[in-house]
């Protein structure tokens, strides 16, 4: 079987457990939770939709849209390519490229960076949105291309990480890293901090390389792959990483969070919740999704528990998003469930769709951004913000 093929088979055969939903007929084993009953306390409104595309269709993607500058730059597996104003809705320029995307987009000032399914890396003009470069790597680029200091850093599905000149696409230098037969499908995204790339594994591990040339800084193990099955050993590193001063946060698949010394490796904590889709944190606060579709809260600097939703099952959750003193977190369903960040409690929710998202909400301001798996990209306010 090919990868793609195994890491579709995983995601439809990795499903959390049974739940039971309030319907016509009997309910069934695996639908999604009832919606849980609350009085709503906070107003939340829609302030505009825009159709950016045909979102990532039925591949296994996630291209999430990118805030830079009061723009939003979105992308679709078919090739389209949309800078939208951040403010309006209304689109500042859209290509139709007809090229396979997979991963992207990444941006630097001049530039903004798309990785393909055929293993491609490609430049665009940020202004005009003309292609400047093609670049090939060895296989397909399912996260997005990350950019520092001239160099253009892409990992591959396979596990080499390339780094490419940013005027050229000329190959600068390559890291090899072997990588389990089965895995998730998609890639942990390249976090860049200081001249240093840190790349997120599909064995659990984490290493850390010099933008510059590419040297190993160090290599750090998060969770093993021990188990008895292929499933059972599946340690994919969550998609998003987050260094918060000298801490680097990440989440794995196989039951382990963990922050670590960025300089280092060095472990600081770890706790034992398992997560593909990453993390992500808001000052002292960290928000994560599990696997088993429960939504926590936790203190970065320790780990330590502030609280815990478990009313989600079979919701398929996105990874969760700050908005102010909110937690946010989109479902399978395409509802969008806002919880009060000090108590855990429900105090709105609103649905952008019927189909669930294709990436996690985008918090920026005042403003909260969420993409369709329809490819509607809409933006709402909430509160105080409205």
């Amino acid at each position: 079987m090919t990868r793609t093929f195994l890491g579709l088979l995983l995601l439809a055969l990795a499903l959390p457990g049974c739940s039971w939903i309030q319907s016509w007929g009997d309910p069934e084993p695996g639908d999604p939770a009832p919606l849980v009953e609350f009085e709503e306390s906070l107003e939340v409104r829609k302030i505009w939709s825009t159709d950016v595309g045909d979102g990532m269709g039925k591949k296994g993607l996630s291209m999430a849209p990118v805030y830079s500058s009061g723009r939003l730059y979105v992308a679709d597996y078919e090739g389209r390519l949309a800078i939208v104003d951040a403010e309006t809705g209304s689109k500042v320029w859209e290509l139709k490229t007809k090229q396979p995307f997979s991963g992207g987009p990444g941006l630097d000032d001049e530039r903004i960076y798309m990785g393909t399914i055929d293993g491609r890396v490609i430049a665009y003009d940020r202004e005009t949105g003309a292609e400047l470069w093609n670049a090939q790597v060895s296989s397909e680029v399912l996260a997005p291309p990350a950019s520092a200091d001239g160099v253009v850093v892409v990992r591959g599905i396979d596990g080499r990480v390339f780094g490419l000149d940013d005027i050229s696409g000329r190959r600068l230098w390559i890291y090899d890293h072997s990588v389990p037969l089965l895995t998730l499908r998609g890639n942990a995204n390249l976090l860049i901090r200081a001249g240093i790339a840190f790349v997120g594994y599909d064995d659990g591990s984490v290493v850390s390389l010099r933008v510059e040339d590419g040297s190993v800084l160090w290599n750090q193990t998060i969770v093993s792959l021990e188990g008895r099955t292929e499933l059972d050993r599946l340690s994919d590193i969550g998609t998003q990483m987050v260094i918060v001063a000298s801490d680097l946060i990440v989440s794995s698949y196989k039951n382990r969070l963990a922050s670590l010394a960025a300089d280092s490796g060095r472990l600081l904590w770890f706790k034992d919740i398992a997560s593909a889709s990453g993390v992500v944190v808001e000052r002292t606060r960290l928000a994560v999704s599990d696997r088993e579709d429960e939504l926590w809260l936790l203190d970065r600097r320790n780990g330590s528990t502030t609280w815990k939703i478990d009313r989600f099952s079979n919701r398929q959750l996105t990874r969760p998003a700050f908005y102010g003193n909110y937690v946010v977190v989109g479902d399978v369903e395409g509802y969008l469930h806002w919880l009060d960040a000090d108590l855990g409690a429900f105090v709105a929710r609103v649905r952008a769709g019927k189909d669930g998202f294709d990436s996690p909400p985008l918090s920026v301001g005042t403003t909260l951004y969420v993409l369709t798996k329809k490819g509607d990209l809409v933006a709402y306010r909430a509160g105080a913000a409205i």
